[in-house]
């Protein structure tokens, strides 16, 4: 069946490959990802209807979860991984999960992509419940472990998702939002870590964000919930601080730390001149949204 799918077929514009110099290898290549963009925008509808319900689990205490093989679940692990220091988010509420563990983050493991209980077993062992978000990642749109997950995730009323590289994916007859972005053949035939995986990143970048956003966690373009963990967060902290309340530098540095390097909390402080106490009480009665509170 490999050789129906689009992302596995050969490329008619790169045919002589090995015969390009190293400068019409690069252009070759930089046309081909100029699609990826233009791919992903059909699929804007569908990435919407994705958004929305990991917004709902989020809202009802449940997770994200990203469940992918190879490529797709390390760019899964990616994003997950990101959105603890950007956000704040708490541990697990966002989780990548990738067929052979940790392992497979630097090399293969054999046989983890090809079994389908895998997936399901991966998801058993956290604890997968109805407030969760699953999605499943996969190019070919028929890896056997990502669709044992989204089995298992539909058997326990979760959300599920899909995202493939190709149309008609079975991955997406066992999804809730099944998104396809036909990236074509890839530059290296059936090497999907290259336009496919693009078009993976670019919609992780927009599912995780645009969640991110809906439960309160930027004020304007910020990202008021970052979580300062070395020094170029804590100095990104006060420029934000400054930024979002035309405050000086060395205004925007006692207030961060008066609010314990609570980012939002010292803009609140600020905005409304009230102490810390008051600014995490407004803050909790807007649900972390910093417009509500104000």
């Amino acid at each position: 069946m490999l050789e129906k799918l689009t992302t596995e077929q050969r490329n008619a514009s790169t045919m002589d490959l090995d015969l390009m110099s190293t400068r019409e290898i690069l252009e070759v290549m930089n046309r081909e990802d100029q699609t990826v963009p233009q791919a992903v925008a059909t699929q804007i509808p569908l990435i919407e209807k994705a958004v929305q319900l990991v917004i709902r689990s989020f809202q009802n205490g449940g997770r994200l979860i990203y469940v992918g093989a190879g490529t797709s679940g390390r760019l899964g692990v990616l994003d997950a991984v990101e959105c603890m220091p950007t956000f704040s988010a708490p541990k697990n509420m966002v989780t990548g999960i990738l067929a052979g563990g940790l392992e497979a983050l630097t090399k293969a493991v054999e046989g983890a992509e090809d079994n389908e209980s895998l997936g399901k077993d991966d998801l058993k062992s956290i604890f997968l419940n109805e407030n969760d978000t699953v999605i499943g990642l996969a190019a070919s749109g028929r890896t056997p472990y990502v669709k044992g997950a989204l089995s298992y995730a539909k058997e326990q009323k979760a959300n599920t998702v899909s995202i493939s590289c190709n149309k008609q994916a079975e991955i997406s007859q066992l999804a809730d939002v099944a998104i396809e972005v036909e990236t074509g053949p890839e530059v290296l035939t059936g090497s999907t870590r290259l336009k496919a995986g693009t078009a993976q990143k670019l919609v992780l970048n927009m599912i995780s964000t645009a969640s991110m956003i809906g439960i309160g966690k930027t004020y304007q373009n910020l990202m008021v919930d970052v979580q300062p963990t070395n020094q170029k967060l804590v100095e990104r902290s006060k420029r934000i601080i400054m930024e979002a309340t035309d405050v000086d530098y060395e205004t925007a540095s006692q207030y961060f730390e008066k609010a314990n390097h609570h980012v939002k909390a010292a803009i609140i402080m600020i905005l409304l001149k009230c102490s810390y106490e008051e600014a995490i009480k407004k803050l909790e009665k807007a649900k972390g949204f910093i417009r509500k509170a104000l």
